[in-house]
């Protein structure tokens, strides 16, 4: 096996739980013989940068300084397992000068994989901006819950990042899916890294894309040379 070439940087605490479940992604999908074998990860795990909706400029600032440390710490890429905190990768390149795998595409991509024309996404209103102007550049549209179900997802969302990981969160979760598949979702994309927590791919009707696996799958590839890292913006 070969050595890892680079090394990744991780802004997380959006939520806590999810960067320790994207952290265990990559983990689990690196094929290390020994414990050299793994890539060298640094983390940043700061919850102060987590705020409901789209973050504002605040939190943008905070992820940019948070990019900045991490290249100071010997990061060479950087990943970020939050969807709507994607709005602010342009800043956090520029701030830093690293480059930063991108997770909204990565979904947008493996949803058009699907074949399928309109995929339903389950996330907060600033992922569903993002995921709607990335489907779009496919020539696939978006499917959204109404606004009733968007609220009721949002108060589910919220018992998860409160640790609940009960049958009954997962029931909700399994409805609120259910939900877009009867408005015509061809294909699920779990737009906030919460989702997954306590849905999985045999909870649902639809074949379900999972964000958060597939950076940590580019990740790893990335950090061991297998593919090109992306571009950093100048």
């Amino acid at each position: 096996m070969s050595q890892p070439t680079l090394v990744l940087g991780v802004l997380g605490g959006m939520g806590p739980a999810a960067t320790v479940d994207f952290l265990a992604k990559v983990q689990a999908c690196t094929p290390a013989h020994q414990d050299q074998d793994h890539i060298r990860v640094i983390a940043d795990i700061n919850p102060r940068t987590a705020a409901p909706g789209v973050p504002g400029a605040s939190a943008g600032g905070a992820l940019a300084e948070m990019a900045g440390g991490l290249r100071g710490a010997g990061a060479e890429v950087l990943a970020m397992p939050c969807n709507s905190a994607h709005a602010h990768a342009d800043l956090i390149q520029r701030a830093s000068g690293l480059p930063l795998i991108d997770m909204i595409g990565l979904g947008a991509e493996a949803a058009g994989r699907t074949g399928a024309m309109r995929a339903g996404v389950l996330g907060e209103r600033g992922a569903l901006k993002l995921y709607r102007e990335y489907l779009a550049a496919r020539a696939m549209g978006l499917v959204s819950l109404p606004p009733e179900r968007q609220e009721a997802f949002m108060v589910t969302l919220q018992r998860i990042k409160a640790g609940e990981r009960s049958a009954d969160v997962t029931r909700e979760m399994q409805a609120h899916a259910e939900a877009l598949r009867q408005a015509g979702a061809e294909v699920l994309i779990a737009g906030c890294t919460e989702v997954p927590l306590v849905l999985s791919p045999r909870d649902v009707r639809l074949e379900m894309v999972d964000p958060a696996d597939l950076l940590a799958r580019k990740a790893v590839a990335v950090c061991l040379g297998w593919e090109a890292a992306p571009v950093a913006l100048d």
